[in-house]
């Protein structure tokens, strides 16, 4: 069932069967053994050779030799064949098909003599293109005489389908490989460069705590030693309620001894008044005498102000804000040396310490977000209302502006001496500027650029 000038309906339905064989080959071997093997019954040859060409050059690699399962290497029929192949890729024009005659052909003559041992009169070339141009293979028909026109017209279309499922099949090429990576490479920079400009809105972390954003310091009134602690650390307290009070023992001892001067001053100013209507001399001792009996009355009077002041008591209502109490109890304080906070539960703030290595541009009002360690699922949200002009060194050594920031709509869980991680929000920059201003800010220090 050969394919003539007008092809049967067999044939048409044979040429469909090559068709679905090459479409439903999953390897590239199988492929060019379906080429080389199924047109036999509709164009006749002696024999099909499939090679597949390296782009750029080099010797063609036989895949494939029609009536052979796998041809032997080292053969002397396939050590000429490679360089005929050689020869025949380099005839390859853009046409579809090329018709090699031998007495035709200029060839060289060690190609001449083995043709005339092994080849017949003429070889029909079929190249192997991708949709580029780019050469992936050729198929070699031995055959006796040319085939006609029409019957190469016919086909074309088996050559495409052949052409198509080898490049589906076939490995890129190397070039190929590194085009498409530096294409995929140019895509991915130009993504990224693209994701840079994307503005973002900058933040920054720091600790924070809740405090009370009106909070009376408690501090000693006078120089003494704390003999005892009236609440606890976090208690709340009534206005009016003592919070802690200081050794009287030493204020006692001096009030008793002014007392008794004061007794004393008053009976030489008695005596002194009655000597007087007889004695000049006397008379002239009671501005003195009078004197010193109002400086122990006004010492006295001083000593036992200080004992009222040594109770301390609220001036508020309030929570008292202290460390533990047995910190305190015993030790020496000096006028003026705070011992507490009392604070105002009812008007909740955050303070916030903002190290210097993370600080960003805050404006007016910058809302905040403030994360509880107690509880990360219920966070807080404000705004910055004052932020320290100096930096100052924290207890853990690390230098940090001080901000102060409302709480807005503060829920139950909020309560005085809580703990977390307060986010603040800046301006809007671009993504690249947000990612790398630390790294540039780090290399200008330590360039001076």
């Amino acid at each position: 069932m050969t394919i003539d000038r007008l092809p049967s309906q067999h044939a048409l339905l044979a040429l469909a069967a090559v068709r679905d064989k090459a479409m439903a080959a999953e390897t590239l071997n199988a492929l060019s053994f379906s080429i080389a093997n199924d047109l036999y019954p509709l164009m006749p040859y002696r024999q099909a050779l499939v090679f597949s060409l390296k782009e750029g050059g080099g010797k063609p690699s036989l895949l494939c030799v029609s009536g052979l399962a796998r041809p032997a290497e080292d053969s002397p029929y396939l050590v000429w064949l490679r360089d005929a192949a050689s020869w025949a890729s380099g005839q390859l024009t853009d046409a579809p098909s090329l018709w090699l005659a031998r007495e035709e052909a200029e060839l060289p003559p060690d190609i001449a003599e083995g043709w005339s041992e092994w080849w017949p009169e003429g070889v029909l070339c079929v190249p192997m293109r991708r949709k580029n141009g780019e050469l992936m293979g050729m198929v070699l028909f031995l055959m006796e005489e040319r085939p006609g026109d029409d019957v190469l017209g016919l086909m074309q279309g088996v050559w495409q389908c052949w052409a198509y499922c080898w490049a589906s099949l076939a490995r890129p090429t190397r070039r190929h490989f590194l085009r498409s990576r530096k294409r995929m490479l140019a895509g991915v920079a130009l993504v990224i460069a693209l994701l840079m400009l994307v503005p973002v809105r900058q933040s920054a972390l720091a600790p924070a705590e809740i405090v009370s954003r009106q909070a009376q310091v408690i501090s000693a009134p006078l120089d003494g030693v704390i003999a005892q602690m009236h609440v606890r650390p976090n208690e709340k307290v009534p206005a009016g309620a003592p919070l802690f009070s200081l050794d009287e023992t030493t204020l006692r001892n001096r009030a008793e001894v002014l007392m008794q001067e004061v007794v004393v001053a008053d009976a030489e100013l008695l005596s002194a008044s009655q000597r007087a209507f007889d004695n000049p001399q006397s008379k002239s001792e009671l501005a003195l005498l009078g004197g010193r009996a109002q400086q122990r009355r006004a010492e006295l009077a001083a000593v036992q102000a200080q004992l009222q002041r040594a109770h301390v008591k609220a001036p508020a209502d309030g929570v008292a804000v202290f460390s533990d109490p047995n910190d305190w109890i015993g030790k020496p304080v000096s006028t003026g040396e705070r011992i507490m906070l009392l604070a105002d539960p009812g008007d909740l703030a955050m303070r916030i310490e903002l190290p210097v290595a993370d600080a960003i541009a805050l404006d007016e009002g910058a809302a905040v977000t403030l994360f509880l360690t107690a509880y990360p699922l219920s966070p807080l949200e404000g705004e910055v209302l004052e932020t320290s002009y100096q930096a100052r060194t924290t207890g853990d050594g690390v230098a940090a502006y001080r901000l102060t920031a409302s709480i807005e709509d503060a829920q139950p869980h909020a309560r005085l001496g809580l703990h977390g991680t307060a986010k603040l929000y800046g301006g809007r920059v671009v993504l690249g500027y947000y990612l790398f201003r630390r790294p540039v800010a780090a290399l200008r220090a330590w360039s001076g650029w």
